[in-house]
């Protein structure tokens, strides 16, 4: 069934249904101008009320309902003169909204297919960057700031880097180095949360250094910092348990996407599409000034 559902040709054939049933729905006086009939349905009326209700959580009154009918005779009186008057021609935002009718027809079409494991997994695989877990690192540093110590940095830095492997896990941080803005530590960061806090330079450092001993210095937007990364997991590609609901939703939109080109491009063959060139619109006015 579900191999059914996904078949372009029956997508098609179920938008074609579904315009014509849309049409044949029609009121009689909406498809023909010379009709003078407005007929406001019990089953309008309805949604009128239930419209009403679910702004004002509470139903309308007889005389707010009556005034909701009026409103809505008023509203089918003004669309059909308007129409009458081709005041619809060429308005920007009536074609926009009329596009995104028929684009939302397919759009429900679409939502009609579940992928398969099989669908997710090609998807997966064709698209295994975006799904990929970047580098993560867990780490502490020990700031110093460029403007406290001036000329002696690389000698402090050198110091404190002797006094914390010393020390080893038994270091007080926050007695160590010069005030930080950020906390830590910092746990199972990826490499992109890292270059947004310390730079790009700084990730790339970091990435190079191996698990164990304090290090440094490293260099970033702020500064000096010695640092010890006592966990870094390499990047992977996830298995598709993990990703399974990012990965339906990119499919899905992927799918919607697809439909909507495929469904405009049907649309396309009825027609013959014509640009005029500048050039040549430029050439028919010096052709006609001779």
């Amino acid at each position: 069934m579900k191999r059914i559902l996904k078949e372009p040709l029956l997508h098609f054939l179920l938008l074609g249904a579904g315009l014509f049933l849309a049409y044949s729905l029609l009121p009689k006086d909406r498809r023909s101008a010379e009709s003078g009939n407005i007929v406001i349905t019990q089953g309008q009326i309805e949604n009128l009320a239930l419209g009403f209700t679910k702004t004002w959580s509470r139903p309308p009154s007889s005389e707010e309902l009556e005034g909701l009918v009026n409103d809505r005779v008023r509203e089918e009186v003004y669309f059909r003169e308007a129409i009458a008057m081709g005041l619809d021609k060429d308005d920007t935002v009536i074609r926009r909204r009329l596009r995104q009718k028929m684009e939302f027809m397919s759009e429900d079409i679409a939502t009609l297919a579940e992928p398969t494991d099989a669908d997710l997994n090609a998807y997966f695989q064709a698209h295994a960057d975006s799904f990929r877990v970047p580098p993560q690192f867990t780490f502490r540093q020990v700031y110093l700031n460029p403007e406290k110590h001036g000329t002696n940095l690389a000698h402090d830095a050198a110091q404190l880097l002797a006094q914390l492997n010393q020390s080893g896990s038994d270091a007080d941080l926050a007695t160590l180095g010069d005030a930080f803005l950020l906390d830590q530590p910092f746990t199972a960061m990826p490499a992109s949360e890292v270059a947004k806090l310390f730079g790009e330079k700084f990730a790339a450092q970091l990435a190079e250094l191996p698990p164990g001993p304090w290090q440094g210095p490293v260099r970033s937007g702020y500064g000096a910092h010695l640092v010890l990364v006592s966990e870094r997991t390499e990047a992977r590609l996830p298995t598709l348990a993990e990703v399974r609901e990012p990965l339906r939703q990119a499919w899905s939109e992927a799918r919607r996407l697809e439909l909507n080109e495929s469904f405009y491009q049907k649309l396309l063959e009825h027609y013959t599409v014509t640009v005029e060139s500048p050039s040549a619109e430029k050439n028919k006015k010096l052709a006609k000034s001779k």
